[in-house]
């Protein structure tokens, strides 16, 4: 409860920079908001309802919350299916097209425009963008996480390897991923290992940019995927060789016994690659000495955009009381509270240069390290098939990484599978 307070006086201060008040909610209302995540960053969310309906009190906000991520988005989708969706859902900016398409969501960019304690100007511009489709604002971007690297501090001291720092490269990464990788029994088998990252086109995608390759034939109309030109394919031979040449990251038997995530919190893997996430997860974690850094860097720098954001039903009742909801939400208080949670990297300015983000008495101590590389994120693209594209493309990723494919061969079998979600783009 102190933290909390402490919490909400920080957002009091920030809210005199951005100045306004929220808009009249209607009264006697409730509003279903739906998330996805773990424990504890469902605490976080529950902090935030808390601070709302004190302030609130004629709104209830039921929430729901679904543990898989993978469950949620399948509940959604029946939802949507159905006629029942929420009022209110975080989406990820990689689903927005499919829902916005199919005249599920309510545009929000009118919301906005007229919002006198919420506006555009404050928002991470990178944020704003991935929720812009078919030429309209579709939801409001809570979260302007990237993708970083995790890594255990006493792991690096034992191994006598200096902390990873902006401008480390690819080669400055193996090298510490090699060191870091260690049989610690003498009986032949790997005990520790450099790195842990998923198999997927999400954390492939950064470095397929920076070496400067892209991951569409054509931005503006795209036909396939362009995993197979030569930048492309270089950055996914690097990217398969840390498991099935360097052998620096698990293999398949190695992850299904226990997987990346859950070695680095019992302080058996070196390096992590996640988002802002799993913050609130590892800051419970005591005997955990962790930091975080910016990708490594190849030819140029990029990173890659992992945001959540509020979308409202466009069949929604209580929309007044729903866009109240979402104005105190990404709002000055709503985004302090979320960010003294380490839930988020705040889409507000303001917010993400305060105390409540960058608070060097919580892990990790360098947080700045979401912000700096914020002129360097890019985007999933807004296509109604993406998550489709993204699927089945990772599969055959997965299929290289674990050495059941050749780059040549994964990266081939994902353009001819997913031709046909182009051609439903059209």
């Amino acid at each position: 409860m102190k933290r909390i307070g402490k919490v909400l006086l920080i957002g009091l201060v920030v809210s005199l920079l951005l100045s306004g008040c929220v808009t009249a909610p209607e009264k006697g209302k409730q509003v279903s908001f739906m998330i996805s995540g773990e424990p504890a960053e469902v605490a976080a969310y529950q902090a935030l309802v808390d601070a709302f309906q004190a302030k609130y009190p004629q709104i209830h906000i039921d929430l729901r919350s679904v543990a898989n991520s993978g469950d949620y988005m399948k509940q959604l989708v029946t939802a949507f299916s159905a006629g029942a969706q929420p009022d209110v859902m975080l989406l990820n900016h990689r689903r927005l097209a499919q829902f916005a398409a199919q005249g599920g969501l309510e545009v929000l960019g009118a919301y906005l425009d007229k919002s006198q304690g919420l506006h555009a100007a404050d928002l991470y511009p990178q944020a704003l963008e991935a929720y812009t489709w078919d030429g309209k604002t579709w939801c409001i971007p809570q979260n302007v996480s990237s993708l970083v690297v995790y890594y255990n501090r006493a792991l690096f001291d034992a191994a006598g390897v200096a902390y990873p720092a902006a401008g480390w490269t690819w080669e400055n990464f193996l090298a510490a991923a090699r060191a870091l990788t260690r049989d610690l029994d003498g009986d032949g088998k790997t005990d520790q290992y450099g790195v842990g990252v998923s198999a997927e086109l999400m954390r492939l995608a950064p470095f397929i940019w920076q070496n400067g390759g892209e991951l569409l034939d054509d931005a503006a109309t795209p036909t396939k995927l362009a995993l197979d030109t030569p930048e492309a394919l270089a950055a996914f031979q690097w990217f398969v060789d840390l498991q099935v040449k360097e052998h620096v990251a698990p293999d398949a038997s190695a992850e299904q016994a226990q997987g990346s995530e859950a070695r680095f919190e019992n302080g058996s893997l070196g390096m992590f690659f996640n988002s802002r996430r799993t913050v609130t997860t590892f800051r419970t974690i005591a005997a955990l000495d962790w930091d975080v850094a910016p990708l490594p860097q190849g030819v140029t720098a990029a990173s890659i955009l992992h945001s959540d954001g509020y979308c409202m039903s466009a069949k929604s009742k209580v929309k007044d009381a729903a866009w109240t909801f979402i104005e105190f939400a990404n709002g000055a208080e709503g985004q302090t509270i979320m960010a003294g949670t380490g839930r988020t990297v705040p889409s507000l300015r303001a917010v993400a240069e305060s105390a409540a983000f960058l608070d060097p008495n919580q892990r990790p101590a360098h947080s700045r390290v979401f912000l700096d590389v914020i002129p360097s994120l890019r985007h999933m693209p807004n296509l109604p098939k993406w998550p489709s594209i993204e699927e089945t493309a990772s599969n055959e990723i997965e299929r290289a990484f674990y050495g059941q494919a050749t780059v040549e061969e994964a990266a081939a079998m994902a353009i001819s599978q997913t031709l046909t979600y182009f051609e439903q783009t059209k």
